[in-house]
């Protein structure tokens, strides 16, 4: 039985050879596209379950593509960067991406991020997330840390809530910010630190050495299960 469709972008044969073998190797069905005209066009034809999309290409590039994938696909977005891509990988996080890795990838880091990245696109629709030892109960608003109650904020809560239902996914700091203060705090990158310095107080055994509420530099935050992370 044939696995998840994938879309592998990228102007580069041999990436895009050794990305395709990889992945049918590990069960996925691939299509392959070297331009985002390309990439486009094979997305409305077969609509595949995933993208991995190199962020440059030769006419335009991968953040445009998650754009207008955006319109109509709720594909899962890897994006493939290189070193000094900083603004663009995080515009396409903004675009709509789910995650991203950075060239040279390994085959084995790349499917745990796409498998991570399928998960997330069919979220689970109970009313308690629990990653490792957090449970984050949406209904009643609570928080249990190892089987503990731990008092939150409204506030709190609802920061924590934005990333335990993206588990796994880097969220810019527009992103989180947009989602919980609202669309006119984009910018306030500070404010975002102050919140997430309070809430790891509260979730991590050493908040110096968090395991659960990672910092990306220069890109946001990503929540994640210490035991199983990507």
């Amino acid at each position: 039985m044939t696995g998840p469709r994938v879309l592998v972008v990228d102007d580069e044969p041999q990436i895009r050879r050794a990305l395709e073998t990889g992945l049918r190797v590990a069960g996925y069905a691939v299509e392959t596209a070297e331009n985002c005209e390309q990439a486009l066009a094979a997305a409305a034809m077969r609509p595949p379950e995933a993208v991995i999309l190199d962020l440059v290409l030769p006419d335009g590039t991968g953040t445009e593509v998650c754009r207008e994938l955006r319109k109509w696909s709720s594909a899962a977005v890897i994006v493939l960067s290189v070193v000094g891509d900083e603004k663009e990988k995080v515009a396409a996080l903004d675009a709509g991406a789910d995650d991203y890795v950075t060239k040279p990838v390994g085959i084995d880091e790349l499917l745990a991020r796409l498998r991570a990245a399928l998960r997330r696109v069919s979220p689970s629709s109970e009313p308690v997330l629990i990653i490792g030892g957090l449970e984050v109960d949406l209904e009643k608003q609570e928080l249990r840390v190892e089987g503990k109650p731990v008092h939150l904020s409204p506030l709190q809560f609802d920061l924590l809530r934005v990333l335990a239902q993206n588990a796994g996914k880097l969220l810019t700091h527009s992103m989180i910010l947009r989602q919980v203060w609202g669309p006119g705090y984009g910018g306030e990158s500070n404010l975002l630190h102050v919140h997430i310095s309070q809430l790891r107080r509260r979730i991590e055994p050493d908040p110096a050495r968090p395991r659960y509420l990672l910092t990306e530099t220069g890109a946001g935050y990503r929540l994640v299960d210490p035991e199983t992370r990507a």
